[in-house]
This record gives C-alpha cells, sequence and structure tokens, in this order.
C-alpha cells in the first residue's frame, strides 16, 4: 500500500512529526488535508517550508477526495494527515479507505477547546469528534493516540470510556 502512515493532529505539518516520526517510517511524502489550510497561501507556505527533502501536498477535503484514489494506486509511499477526525470521516464516507499497512490512525495533538474531553496530554475531543473516531473504528481502523513514536499509547477503545 502507498499509504504508510495516517494522523490526525491539530497542527497539521510540523518539526515533530518531520523529526520523529518520518525517521521511524517510510515516507516519500506528505499528503496533509484541511479546508481552512489550503485555502490560505500563508499557512500554506508555512507548512510546506517545515519540511525539507519532501514533497508536500496540501488539499481541501474536496480535492483529497479526488486525488487520494491516484496516490493510493502509486509506488510511493505517503504520509496522510489530517487536522480533524472529521476530514478523514469524510474522505472515508466518500469511498475511500486509508488503510495502511498496521491499519492504523494515530492521534497527535488535539488542543483542549470548548466543550471537550481530555483523553491524554494535549489532546482532547468533541462530541462530534468521538462520533468520527466511532465510525472510523467501524471502519476497520485501529486508533491509537500516541504523540510521538516512543511514547505510551492509548486506544480508541480506552478513550473512548472516558466520554459521556
Amino acid at each position: 500500500m502507498s499509504i504508510s502512515f495516517v494522523r490526525i493532529d491539530d497542527r497539521v505539518i510540523h518539526g515533530q512529526l518531520v523529526t520523529r516520526w518520518a525517521k521511524e517510517l517510510p515516507c516519500d511524502g506528505i499528503i496533509a488535508i484541511d479546508d481552512a489550510v489550503a485555502a490560505d497561501p500563508l499557512l500554506s507556505s508555512v507548512m510546506k517550508g517545515a519540511v525539507q527533502d519532501i514533497k508536500v501536498w496540501l488539499f481541501d477535503t474536496a480535492t483529497a477526495i479526488e486525488k487520494l484514489p491516484k496516490i493510493i494506486a502509486s509506488e510511493k509511499r505517503y504520509f496522510v494527515i489530517g487536522k480533524s477526525p472529521l476530514t478523514l470521516k469524510r474522505i472515508e464516507e466518500a469511498g475511500i479507505s486509508l488503510q495502511n499497512a498496521n491499519k492504523k490512525i494515530n492521534v497527535g495533538p488535539l488542543s483542549t477547546r470548548a466543550h471537550t474531553t481530555t483523553i491524554g496530554p494535549n489532546q482532547a475531543v468533541t462530541a462530534d469528534e468521538a462520533a468520527a473516531f466511532d465510525y472510523l473504528a467501524q471502519c476497520g481502523h485501529q486508533i491509537e493516540f500516541r504523540l510521538v513514536p516512543d511514547a505510551g499509547s492509548v486506544s480508541w477503545q480506552d478513550a473512548r470510556q472516558k466520554i459521556k
């Protein structure tokens, strides 16, 4: 499969992704998906500038749905990063499977906002995000909350119990 890593991270692309995850897992390119980031030329430029020696594409959700089948069919290995579980849910609902070899979706930082439940350090979810995680789990994804490769993780099954 061409998707080597799937991550949800509200920072989208940042140094930790490049210095930690890209060194642990094979990666020929990064596909970042977020409507707001893709629509902002300055933010897009900053995100692309955070990565050296790896090609980066920033797509809105509609463009990702259009382009992902070709990307998935390629021989190259890509990270797919969404800012929110709602984005990945929309992609799966469009009939595009984000399954990778280990069937995992890694969840990095999701900052505390209004009406969130804390799952772990710098990881909080809203009710809508919890429903999206439930959907992704029903699609066969193993969802793990893990900030960096050598940190401990919490499964969605365990995290789900914290949400009322």
